[in-house]
């Protein structure tokens, strides 16, 4: 190992082409010299960053997100999914208004200093979505309710980055010191937060070099990955697309859990049932108490995030019914009338990331607006059928 203007180096030789890892830090001035300076002075057939094509059009199209179909991501049940990767933007937002560099400087620099020779660019990061969903299956769903929480919290802080924070960023790794700190057990975000990703950005390298014959690539990676990337490098002889492959995807979660929803269905449909055996009035009071309480929890979550009136009528109808068919949620039909009645316009869609970084700046915009609405009015529907189950069997057996 060698340094670069004090970063870190490291150079392999991989199938007869020679890679260049050169570590560098996210907040740090001299990791973009050092990348210049790398790619200024040295030959190379091409470059490597640590993104992947979501962060990359983040970085270097952030109109991108103008594009946004807020329908689908309601749709596809991805709401939560774009609250994450807005908490990353969030978070480095923090990070440039701390450290006046935008995190990600020395990405930029390597990108511009490629296409400046005519050199190929090459994505070699996970997609962040995948990255995001494997850690999540690695948590159960109390760690996934904490850290969610956490990132909520996270938004909407204006405190300083902690110096511990500032060491771990040093380290060159902006998802773990956003998430992994999130959650009471590290371990359990490391496997795919670095170490899959170590294995990933190696197996890209491969594949790049096995399918279209590069013979010298500057990699630049966060410091925090330099070893891992070079230990699967050096002793991992599987198959690169293979690799790739299993990396790719995302374990499905188990069979029992998907069970048990309609489980819960079951069990409050017999309460009714029986409850009406006993006395049409019982029944007629344990159904009342059920639209009253679910519909009520999940209004009032739309309601606290700024929701339509007739949103907050919709959540109240929908989610005794929604609580009753697991394939479709309160918060999906919350969000699908707010996005109908208060569609946002493409210039709040593409000022999303700058107004998130503010409280009033998520009821200001529409956009995020619509996901709080979906977001609370879910949080209601599932309190709710907690509470009004416990209710109405304590009607029952009461």
């Amino acid at each position: 190992m060698i340094e670069i203007q004090d970063e870190p180096r490291i150079e392999l030789s991989v199938a007869g082409a020679d890679l260049i890892l050169l570590g560098t830090a996210h907040v740090s001035r001299a990791s973009v010299e050092a990348v210049r300076a790398a790619i200024d002075s040295e030959a190379f057939d091409a470059v490597a960053v640590e993104l992947c094509p979501s962060r990359y059009d983040a970085i270097l199209q952030p109109e991108s997100l103008a594009r946004l179909d807020l329908f689908a991501v309601i749709r596809n049940r991805r709401v939560y999914m774009v609250v994450a990767s807005l908490a990353l933007s969030a978070y480095q937002q923090r990070l440039a208004d701390q450290f006046g560099i935008e995190p990600g400087a020395e990405q930029r620099m390597a990108i511009a200093s490629a296409k400046a020779r005519g050199l190929p660019v090459l994505l070699i990061d996970r997609e962040i979505g995948v990255t995001l969903r494997r850690a999540a299956r690695n948590l159960s769903w109390w760690k996934r309710l904490n850290l969610f929480s956490g990132l909520v919290v996270g938004l909407l802080s204006h405190e300083e980055v902690t110096e511990e924070e500032v060491e771990r960023l040093k380290q060159g790794d902006v998802l773990e010191s956003t998430f992994g700190e999130l959650a009471s057990d590290r371990q359990d975000l490391f496997v795919p937060l670095i170490d899959e990703r170590d294995r990933y950005m190696a197996a890209r390298l491969r594949d790049e070099v096995e399918v279209n014959g590069y013979r010298r690539i500057l990699a630049v990676v966060g410091a925090g990955h330099l070893s891992g990337i070079a230990r699967q490098l050096a002793h991992n002889e599987a198959p690169a697309h293979g690799e790739l492959a299993e990396l790719d995807q995302v374990p499905p979660s188990s069979r029992l859990w998907r069970f048990v929803p309609w489980l819960i269905v079951a069990v409050i449909l017999g309460v009714f049932v029986y409850g009406f055996s006993r006395s049409p009035e019982l029944g007629w009071d344990m159904v009342w108490d059920w639209v009253v309480i679910n519909g009520g929890l999940s209004a009032l979550g739309a309601a606290i995030a700024g929701g339509h009136p007739l949103t907050v009528i919709g959540s109240f109808c929908a989610a005794p019914l929604t609580s009753l068919n697991p394939t479709i949620g309160a918060g999906m039909v919350a969000g699908a009338i707010e996005l109908t009645l208060r569609r946002p316009s493409v210039g709040e869609i593409g000022r999303l990331r700058e107004d998130i970084v503010t409280l009033r700046g998520w009821w200001r915009n529409r956009a995020s607006r619509i996901l709080l609405v979906f977001m609370f009015a879910t949080l209601g529907s599932a309190l709710g059928t907690y509470l009004a189950g416990f209710r109405i069997v304590g009607r029952l057996f009461g």
